[in-house]
């Protein structure tokens, strides 16, 4: 597979592993966040997100892409 292709891969499963987390997310604290300033909710959602997504989801995520293409 080629660099370009993983770039692809990679950008993919990150947008898989986020796109659910941060709506779950506004969901879950959306009407607790709702008068905090927009600064704030933003660093307290990243903050809770970027530790999901890296050491949860991605590594799941590239373990069943490799069970795919091995």
């Amino acid at each position: 597979m080629s660099h370009q292709s993983n770039r692809h891969r990679m950008a993919v499963m990150i947008w898989i592993a986020v796109a659910p987390t941060l709506i779950v997310l506004q969901l879950l604290l959306g009407d607790l966040l709702r008068n905090a300033p927009m600064v704030v909710r933003t660093l307290i959602t990243a903050t809770i997100a970027v530790p999901i997504v890296v050491y949860g989801l991605l590594p799941l995520l590239q373990r069943l892409a490799g069970r795919r293409s091995g």
